[in-house]
């Protein structure tokens, strides 16, 4: 008889071992302070020269996808939206 797997519930708990305890916490307040980064950068943006836009855009962007990451490894998402392995090759 064969036994069918629900990898999405393996994964999930993959995930859920994964980040434990203190661990969780930590990576948690790192989450916190890059959205808080990732405001700050963008108030910035608003009034910043047109020279200085591409800097901070980059930033936007390097922070967007740290913050995907932390949460996947919390997870919080699956999605692995602009940071996937295509993403990373060109940079």
């Amino acid at each position: 008889m064969a036994e069918i797997i629900d990898f999405a519930e393996v994964q999930e708990a993959r995930r859920k071992a994964r980040v434990r305890g203190p661990e969780r916490e930590n990576l948690e307040r790192a989450a916190q302070l890059m959205r808080e980064n990732l405001a700050a950068v963008a108030a910035e943006l608003a009034d910043a020269p047109r020279g200085e836009q591409g800097e901070l855009l980059t930033r936007v962007e390097r922070l967007a996808a740290l913050i995907r990451y932390a949460m996947r490894m919390l997870g919080e998402t699956t999605d692995t939206g602009l940071d996937g392995p295509a993403s990373i090759r060109s940079r």
